[in-house]
């Protein structure tokens, strides 16, 4: 039995008034309750199965967030395939990444309408029809009786960066997003009763993690439009990012929103203290891919630590480096054929490769000021430099909504800092000098300060550093001095 399952039996026998009608997935297209939403992942499991999905069939979808991604990716769960999830990507990209996982089966979804076979040619993957969808027919096929779902299996492929450049594809099983959505969900209240809306990409672990956090509780999924201001109020959660609450509370609108789990940039008090003028609870929080997401989080107060460590994970800190165990570790990274784990028996703690330091807060807590990435330290002039100490002094100024730092190349100091900036209008260089002088070392100021491309401005949890490089390289390099 699955977690669609679950609910729906749990629904049924219910016996108060009206238990089986009760919500479980919001769309554009209409209300569905559980035992509803059961009838269509079944009905898409079974088209699937008629194609030849079948039990460790390893599905690339394809796509945006939409209703029929989410059941398909219910119907892989059903069938016991591996669903990998995919943004809509150049064609080099999405290859490469279909080559690295050995896709037998392609989905596509929402977003997706430029790609066809074509990219394809000369291998043998199949493309799958999906005449099942959210508003299809409620009469079944004829019943194939299966259910392959147990909390063991593989659940999910999740793309992530290497080092090099070349993409890893993370690979959890049920268990470990359970564990991930219990942790979470035991402090960050979220009930049976509450509605998150399905405000990030599934293909970024951030979102999918919503999925598994709505699975776990019984609550309500909200597929929205993409018109966040429109979608907000349907909700009682949301996960957004510092500048899309920003300009939420700016509206003014009222909201049934009762709490946001924030992330992808430094969060500004007064931000959050305006928040909970208007009702909503903030949180932080600080996780990964290969955690199933947040490992550590905590409602924000103006500190500089991410949170305290969430059930079911461990953390320590080792040489200033973040290390994390515990039951949301992914079981490893798959490459053609074979799953590489991410840790051993003699070495059971995985490297993040974050910096980081613990503090003691009030009651003996222990929490975690996360300082950043080990490889985004660089060396100016003999002095060492967080990008990310730059960036959470820069995001203090009240006219900045979202800020990068790069480090590039400079004969003099080897390094300078160089800031790409999301504001409204950008001042001149030494007025951001004046402002960061109580914040930072006046080595630390960069050099430049430019806008951030919109073309690179993600609708995800965060803005690929490694673009902005690549941005930098193509059409400013040359005109920095």
């Amino acid at each position: 039995m699955d977690l669609i399952q679950h609910w729906c039996q749990k629904t049924t026998q219910n016996k108060q008034p009206q238990s089986d009608k009760a919500i479980a997935l919001i769309t554009p297209q209409g209300c569905y309750t559980w035992p509803q939403l059961d009838l269509f992942v079944q009905n898409m499991a079974e088209q699937l199965a008629l194609q030849g999905v079948v039990q460790s069939s390893v599905v690339a979808a394809i796509g945006k967030n939409h209703h029929d991604l989410v059941i398909l990716y219910l119907a892989c769960l059903r069938l016991g395939a591996l669903c990998a999830l995919i943004p809509p990507q150049s064609r080099d990209l999405i290859q490469q990444k279909l080559s690295i996982i050995q896709v037998q089966f392609i989905w596509l979804g929402e977003g997706c309408s430029a790609l066809d076979a074509s990219m394809l040619s000369g291998s043998l993957l199949r493309f799958l029809k999906s005449n099942v969808s959210i508003h299809s027919s409620s009469a079944h096929l004829e019943s194939m009786n299966f259910t392959h779902y147990k909390n063991s299996n593989l659940a999910s492929i999740v793309f992530t960066s290497g080092s090099t450049g070349v993409p890893k594809a993370v690979v959890h099983s049920a268990s470990q997003h359970l564990a991930s959505a219990k942790g979470l969900t035991s402090e960050f209240e979220f009930t049976s009763k509450d509605s998150w809306l399905l405000s990030l990409p599934m293909y970024h672990v951030s979102g999918l993690s919503i999925i598994w956090r709505w699975l776990n509780q019984g609550a309500q999924l909200v597929i929205g439009t993409g018109q966040l201001s429109q979608d907000i109020q349907l909700v009682t959660h949301a996960s957004l990012v510092p500048v899309q609450l920003q300009n939420l509370l700016a509206e003014g609108k009222p909201s049934s929103l009762k709490r946001v789990l924030l992330g992808g940039a430094h969060i500004p008090l007064p931000l959050t203290e305006t928040a909970i003028k208007q009702g909503i609870e903030c949180w932080v929080g600080y996780g990964m891919t290969e955690t199933a997401s947040n490992v550590i989080a905590k409602k924000c107060d103006g500190s500089a630590t991410s949170g305290h460590v969430l059930p079911h994970r461990k953390v320590k800190i080792e040489d200033g480096r973040i290390y994390v165990a515990g039951e949301t570790l992914a079981v490893g990274y798959l490459s053609y054929g074979k799953i590489t784990p991410l840790v051993t028996g003699a070495q059971p703690w995985f490297d993040t490769k974050d910096l980081g330091m613990k503090h003691e807060v009030a009651g003996g807590l222990m929490e975690i000021e996360v300082l950043g990435r080990s490889d985004n330290l660089f060396i100016s002039g003999g002095e060492n430099i967080h990008c990310e100490e730059i960036e959470a002094a820069l995001a203090k100024h009240p006219d900045i909504q979202q800020v990068l730092v790069i480090p590039i190349v400079n004969q003099q100091y080897g390094h300078r800092p160089v800031a790409f900036l999301q504001t409204n209008k950008l001042l001149q260089g030494s007025d951001y000098q004046t402002f960061l002088q109580p914040y930072l070392d006046k080595f630390k100021c960069p050099d430049i300060y430019y806008l951030l491309p919109e073309d690179l401005l993600s609708t995800g949890i965060k803005i690929s550093r490694a673009d902005l490089k690549d941005y930098y390289a193509q059409h400013l390099q040359n005109k920095m001095t």
